[in-house]
C-alpha cells in the first residue's frame, strides 16, 4: 500500500529559525548625481571584512522593527526616519552557518527600506566601517545582501510612480530641474527627456509656485516649487507616469 503524502510529510523535522534583519537604506547625492546605498564592512565571521547590509539577529523580547531600527540607530543619525518593510529572504544555505549548525538551524531575514537626505544623514562611526557607496560600483556583498539590495532598488523605482517619496529628500523648495536630476539618478537617464517630465509634472497640479526665482549659472533664473501634500492626495497610490 502506497503510503499517504500527508503522513509521510509529518514525518519530516520541523525546520528551527533564528530571524535577523537586514536594511537598504537608500540616499541620493545630489552633488554627483549618485544614488547611494549605506553598508558596513563586517568584523567576524563569515564573509569578514567584506561589504554587506546593515543588520541584526533580533533579540528575546524584541519586534522586528525595533530590531531594525536598533541596528540603524548604531550607525547613523537621521531625522523622522520611516522604514518600510521590504521582504523576507529565507532560502535554505543562504546563511554559512547554517552548514556548521549542527541543530540546522536556518537564517531568515527580515529586510527593510528607507530612502534619506543625504545632507542631513549623519554616519556616527568615523571608522571607516561604515559608509555610502554608490549603487552602481558596488563589489561582491556578503551573504545574499547584493539580491536583497537590487529588490529594494526595485521597490525605490517603484514608488517613484507612484508615492510622492522623491519630496521627502529634496529641500522644502526646489526647482524642477532638481527634481529631474533625482529621477534620472534612480531611474537612469532614458527615463524620459526633461521637457516631457516637466509638462506632465506641472500638469498632474501638486506642486505649488512659490513666485521665487533663483539665478544658477548664465542660464535663466529658474522658479522654485513646494510639494502641496493636500493635492496630490487625490493622486495616492496612481501611477505617475512621465511620458
Amino acid at each position: 500500500m502506497a503510503e499517504n503524502p500527508l503522513t509521510k510529510s509529518n514525518k519530516q523535522k520541523l525546520a528551527d529559525f533564528k530571524v535577523g534583519v537586514d536594511n537598504v537604506i537608500f540616499s541620493v547625492d545630489s552633488q554627483q548625481n549618485r544614488l547611494l546605498v549605506l553598508l558596513v564592512k563586517r568584523q567576524s565571521q563569515p564573509f569578514q571584512n567584506q561589504w554587506g547590509l546593515p543588520g541584526t539577529l533580533v533579540r528575546i523580547g524584541e519586534s522586528l522593527e525595533d530590531a531594525a531600527h536598533r541596528i540603524l540607530a548604531e550607525k547613523i543619525m537621521v531625522n523622522n526616519l520611516y522604514l518600510e518593510q521590504l521582504y523576507t529572504f529565507g532560502g535554505p544555505k543562504r546563511d554559512p552557518r547554517e552548514e556548521i549548525d549542527s541543530f540546522g538551524v536556518r537564517y531568515l531575514s527580515v529586510s527593510y527600506f528607507a530612502l534619506v537626505r543625504f545632507d542631513e544623514a549623519e554616519l556616527i562611526s568615523n571608522t571607516g566601517l561604515t559608509c555610502w557607496h554608490s549603487i552602481s560600483n558596488l563589489t561582491d556583498l556578503a551573504f545574499d545582501h547584493h539580491t536583497i539590495l537590487n529588490y529594494g532598488y526595485q521597490r525605490l523605482r517603484n514608488k517613484l510612480e507612484y508615492s510622492p517619496i522623491a519630496f521627502d529628500v529634496l529641500p522644502d523648495v526646489f526647482t524642477l530641474n532638481e527634481i529631474y536630476q533625482l529621477y534620472t539618478t534612480v531611474l537612469g537617464e532614458n527615463f524620459s527627456d526633461y521637457s516631457n517630465f516637466r509638462t506632465r509634472l506641472l500638469k498632474l497640479g501638486f506642486l505649488a509656485d512659490t513666485g521665487v526665482k533663483i539665478s544658477r549659472g548664465a542660464g535663466r533664473p529658474a522658479s522654485l516649487y513646494r510639494f502641496d501634500a493636500k493635492a496630490f492626495a487625490p493622486l495616492k497610490d496612481k501611477p505617475l507616469v512621465f511620458i
